[in-house]
């Protein structure tokens, strides 16, 4: 039976925004925050990535790759270990939804040769090495493609060698057909410090959103686009 308790409480939390705030989805997110910030900008760590912003059926998919243990970093493994897909679903829609700004870049020593590599694989790929531009897939302004793919802007250099550098040597994979492995293993290791290093360098995007969804535009069939 519903308690005269329980019918008060319900009054109680209708009439006062503090307990609805308690509920919310920002309430519930915060075991999230101490490594990814509290709207998902990213914090000073150089491997907790930015996730505000990202596409929702992107950051659905990682979440169920760390609770499937596809892709493993244990914190993350034990934190939706056991959480339903409703919710998982529910906590990318959140943080798709974020807009934080980007924080302050710091400059990022880089030689001149490795600055101009690593532009030319972000904007022009390397054809003779099969290796297609990162603004191919992840747009022009690299804030990420509907409906699957993540935006590149404001990620740390450490995070961005460390993930392709995993998709290399098989620590990370994604459905098939798996386009960023076969990229990563096409990459030096010259290749990625350069890319992770021309990236660190550039200015935020004026609109962090991602680009509507081109498959025509793609230059390799990529699992993660549906």
């Amino acid at each position: 039976m519903y308690s005269p308790w329980a019918q008060a409480q319900d009054k109680r939390d209708a009439a006062t925004p503090y307990f609805r705030k308690l509920d919310s989805m920002e309430a519930r997110m915060q075991a999230c925050v101490n490594c990814h910030g509290q709207q998902g900008q990213g914090t000073s760590d150089e491997y907790f990535p930015r996730i505000a912003g990202k596409p929702a059926a992107y950051l659905y998919n990682q979440l169920l790759a760390f609770r499937e243990g596809r892709r493993v970093y244990p914190p993350m493994n034990y934190l939706v270990g056991y959480l339903p897909d409703a919710y998982l679903k529910e906590m990318a829609e959140y943080f798709a939804a974020q807009q934080p700004a980007f924080e302050a870049r710091g400059a990022q020593p880089l030689s001149a040769p490795m600055a101009e590599r690593g532009r030319t694989l972000v904007q022009q790929g390397d054809a003779a090495h099969g290796i297609p531009a990162c603004v191919a897939c992840h747009g022009k302004q690299l804030t990420g493609m509907l409906p699957g793919i993540p935006g590149l802007a404001g990620l740390k250099p450490a995070y961005i060698a460390g993930q392709l550098t995993r998709w290399r040597v098989g620590e990370r994979v994604a459905a098939e057909p798996d386009c960023m492995k076969r990229i990563a293993t096409r990459l030096t290791d010259s290749d990625i410090s350069a890319v992770a290093g021309w990236l660190a360098q550039q200015p935020a995007p004026g609109n962090a959103a991602p680009e509507p969804s081109n498959l025509i535009r793609m230059p390799l069939a990529c699992g993660s686009q549906g």
